[in-house]
């Protein structure tokens, strides 16, 4: 089933163009990775598809189902089953992990027209998730990433995930500062969490995270647009290569 379909898309932030004609597929069952240097992008894609204010799609069309999503809230994509994965995931004081993601399941099984989980239900739930990606029991007493360290916030992301179990989860440079060990945990939790019917679109800089969550595609984002795709293989091409291959490969064209 065809998840995603992003068609000549156009995207700006304070009027200067970021995206620029970008195309991109992602069916169900899928993962793909988003690849380039600083700047390119990414990471502008990722919240253009989760209706971040300020990011204006000046041309194309992102379609989520079938259905184009331009006109919905962000929180209206977050119920229907988009999640992003922030880079620098931000603080709630005062909310504890429990309540937050309670209060967000329910009010998606309200969007769905379902009765909310009752709190013997949310705590099963609960523990099933963090046994599956390994989260520390105390993390989940604390509010909301304050006073996590940049592999707690990062694991934190994925216990989300879990919870919500989105279709299409957007991964924005999940790896980003973590160790070794934090890194096989959040690619552990992603490949335990993907199923036939969702997706997950991983960006990245580096091949690193990719050893351990192998993408079916592999996408060079450079210059606003989607410039070259393959399979694992190119993920380690730029490894080798890295970007100013991809760079000088375009300008003898």
């Amino acid at each position: 089933m065809l998840l995603l379909e992003i068609k000549d898309l156009f995207v700006a932030i304070n009027g200067k163009e970021i995206i620029k004609g970008l195309n991109l597929n992602i069916n169900s069952g899928e993962i793909h990775a988003i690849m380039g240097p600083n700047g390119t992008g990414k990471s502008t894609l990722a919240l253009a598809i989760a209706g971040r204010e300020g990011y204006d799609i000046t041309s194309g069309e992102i379609n989520y189902k079938g259905h184009s999503i331009l006109n919905m809230s962000p929180e209206e994509r977050a119920l229907e089953g988009i999640f992003l994965g922030f880079q620098y995931p931000v603080e709630i004081p005062g909310v504890s992990i429990t309540n937050f993601m309670r209060t967000a399941i329910n009010e998606q099984r309200e969007h769905k027209e379902l009765p909310p989980l009752s709190a013997s239900e949310f705590l099963t739930r609960m523990e099933e998730k963090k046994k599956l990606i390994q989260l520390q029991s105390k993390l989940t007493d604390r509010s909301v990433n304050e006073g996590f360290s940049g592999g707690e916030k990062k694991r934190n992301e994925i216990f989300q995930m879990a919870m919500l179990e989105p279709t299409l989860s957007i991964l924005d440079e999940t790896d980003s500062g973590l160790d070794i060990d934090a890194l096989k945990v959040v690619a552990n939790g992603v490949n335990k969490l993907r199923t036939k019917d969702n997706a997950f679109m991983i960006i990245t800089h580096y091949q690193r995270l990719l050893t351990y969550i192998i993408p079916d595609f592999v996408h060079v984002l450079y210059d606003g647009r989607i410039v070259k795709s393959g399979g694992k293989e190119l993920a380690l091409e730029l490894e080798e290569k890295g970007y100013d291959w991809i760079k000088n490969e375009l300008t003898t064209v």
